[in-house]
């Protein structure tokens, strides 16, 4: 009987000193998303042929490689205060210069840590293919909405 009782004692305090396993389910850093709208009528959301998508400096966004889309959610620097892209459609190249701050949030244990992005500026753009642009938002907390619409 003492066998058993020590093994039921030796079990318990084994299953008591296990840690959960922590699981992640939270939205992490979120993404820049831009839609695009026509530049002759700005309440019309126009699809645009993307041909390509590249950070400068980095590569290939192979996700938007010679697709259609109405919007695009595009990761913005966690290391740095800017980011550049070069989007092309159509063959001709429009190249964009984010600028913003970062501001780093712990999650949790399981997700460590997020970055939202405040005070987002677009630097500066090529116009060849798109006409204009506005800024919804200058903080970028979330994923949902769009941020900047891009009018081509």
């Amino acid at each position: 009987m003492k066998k058993y009782s020590t093994l039921i004692i030796l079990a318990l305090i084994l299953m008591l000193s296990c840690e959960k396993d922590d699981i992640c389910l939270e939205n992490t850093t979120p993404y820049l998303m831009l839609k695009f709208y026509s530049f002759e009528n700005d309440t019309l959301v126009k699809t645009i042929d993307i041909d390509s998508i590249r950070v400068l400096n980095k590569g290939l966004i192979s996700n938007y490689t010679a697709k259609s889309f109405d919007s695009i959610q595009i990761p913005l620097d966690i290391n740095q205060y800017t980011t550049s892209y070069q989007i092309t459609s159509e063959k001709t190249t429009d190249t964009i210069y984010f600028s913003y701050d970062r501001k780093d949030i712990f999650v949790s244990r399981s997700c460590g840590y997020k970055t939202n992005f405040e005070n987002l500026a677009i630097d500066s753009t090529t116009n060849n293919w798109i006409k204009a642009y506005n800024i919804n938002t200058t903080i970028i907390d979330n994923d949902t909405t769009a941020h900047i619409n891009i009018y081509h």
